[in-house]
């Protein structure tokens, strides 16, 4: 997986690049003559992405760290110069570092990024760089510089990043590498040129959102470091963002204009990082032994963060109960903090206490209404203390907030088929089979959920919207 990704997201890259005016003058995002790629272009390459993903089980689905994600892009955003400020923000199931802004909206990360990512300023630095990226819709601007090639360019790659992710094979790679065999080199030059204008326009995002513009420089210097340790093997996030010294400078430069003041990592960013490291560890136990060994090794008994990741470590080692009194004391430290709550749940539902969990969740959600994570939780609770028609009405809720997460739609048909909410059960696997780009699976699920429907209009005109998304997305395969 994490070569496809790597080959996906680099070739995806090299055309997401153009040439800047100069140093102060941002161009005219129309592009002369109007703009030769549409915005409705851009959303719908945007969704094909998307759906090539989750086919290919790159999406890692940890609400906790989705969360976070989706929050720290949204403080970010406000600063940036989008025209549209509808993202959508996804984790890619990967140690690697990467980062990546698709057309349509999407902004990626893997979720080594959390690991290599020292502090949150070093982290928000990478996502200001890609909203950098996203602002000036490179893509389309490199596409309107290369009118000649523009069709074939776009096919392939769309064409290329599908098969790859649905055969898992290099078929789909030669096919992508096939369509740019042409381009390559001239693209890296824009693309050399790109990173540095989106550079400067993070920069300015990181300093009026609040973050350290230093931290720029300072990420891409561990970067480059790194690179230079591993010899021929670059991060993957280098293949697609070059570092130079001369970079590295020039970012340097532009950041010490702006004032020094102190700036404050949030807790819940060490504590996602905490999650990550334990996620990508060799093994649980691994994890146990790396967050034991630093807890005795720190004064006072170690810091929230190191406290939490030995709690994560041993729940998923098996240990729930040995999670729970590190878990309750952190809650007494800082009380109703949402990450503790939910940890502390799962571990009192995997501990065989399922009472205390849906007691610990409810109280949780009444105090935060509409939480990802603590309604996520508790529906799996619900699920599994047998009472589907409770999860159902949380999923119901979660897919109305977030209708783009496939895995909270194929959780909300399993509710609906415990609650025996036949038409339910059909509309949701409906809905995630269109996610998931299945057009034929999707149009059968509704054609069986039309002939239960009976005379129920809404029901009705719901089906009948999702049949036309289907038929649309079966012309587009064609």
């Amino acid at each position: 997986m994490a070569t496809f990704l790597s080959w996906v997201l680099l070739l995806l890259a090299i055309p997401v690049t153009a040439t800047w005016a100069d140093d102060t003058t941002l161009p005219n995002l129309g592009g002369s003559g109007g703009g030769l790629f549409s915005s409705q272009q851009e959303n719908e390459i945007g969704h094909q992405v998307l759906r090539s993903l989750r086919k290919s089980g790159a999406l890692l689905n940890d609400t906790l760290t989705l969360d976070y994600l989706h929050t720290l892009v949204y403080r970010l955003v406000p600063s940036a110069p989008l025209d549209d400020r509808n993202l959508t923000t996804i984790v890619i199931n990967d140690p690697q570092v990467n980062a990546f802004a698709v057309p349509g909206g999407i902004i990626g990360v893997n979720g080594g990024l959390f690991v290599h990512a020292q502090t949150e300023q070093e982290f928000a630095a990478v996502l200001a760089h890609e909203l950098g990226h996203l602002s000036q819709r490179h893509f389309a601007r490199q596409l309107e510089r290369e009118k000649s090639d523009m069709p074939w360019t776009v096919a392939g790659i769309i064409t290329g990043f599908i098969l790859a992710a649905v055969t898992n094979s290099d078929v789909g790679i030669a096919t992508i590498a096939g369509t740019q065999a042409a381009s390559v080199q001239k693209m890296l030059h824009y693309s050399r040129e790109n990173e540095r204008e989106a550079d400067r326009v993070g920069l300015q995002i990181l300093a009026d959102s609040g973050f350290d513009p230093r931290a720029m420089p300072k990420m891409f210097e561990e970067l480059l470091r790194e690179s230079r340790i591993q010899g021929t093997q670059l991060p993957e996030y280098l293949s697609s963002h070059p570092v130079t010294e001369s970079r590295i400078a020039d970012t340097r430069n532009r950041a010490e204009q702006y004032p020094r003041r102190k700036y404050h990592d949030s807790l819940e960013y060490h504590l996602v990082r905490s999650r990550m490291m334990v996620y990508f560890a060799d093994s649980p136990d691994a994890a146990v032994r790396q967050f034991q060994a630093r807890v005795d090794d720190a004064s006072k008994g170690g810091s929230q963060p190191l406290r939490y990741g030995l709690a994560v470590a041993l729940i998923q080692d098996g240990h729930p109960k040995k999670a729970m009194p590190i878990l309750q004391r952190l809650l007494s430290e800082n009380p109703n903090r949402i990450t503790y709550e939910v940890t502390l749940g799962n571990a009192e539902l995997k501990a065989g206490e399922p009472a205390e969990a849906y007691n610990r969740l409810s109280d949780a959600l009444s105090r935060n209404p509409g939480n990802l994570p603590i309604m996520a939780e508790l529906a799996k609770v619900d699920m599994l203390d047998n009472r589907p028609e409770e999860a159902a009405l949380l999923l119901r809720h979660l897919t109305t907030d977030h209708p783009q997460d496939a895995f909270l739609w194929q959780s909300l048909a399993d509710a609906e088929g415990k609650s025996g909410n036949i038409v339910e059960v059909h509309l949701a696997r409906a809905q995630y089979d269109l996610l998931m780009g299945n057009p034929q699976s999707a149009m059968l699920q509704l054609r069986q959920a039309l002939a239960k429907a009976g005379d129920n209009g809404p029901v009705q005109d719901i089906i009948q919207q999702r049949m036309e998304e289907a038929r649309k997305l079966q012309r587009e395969a064609h």
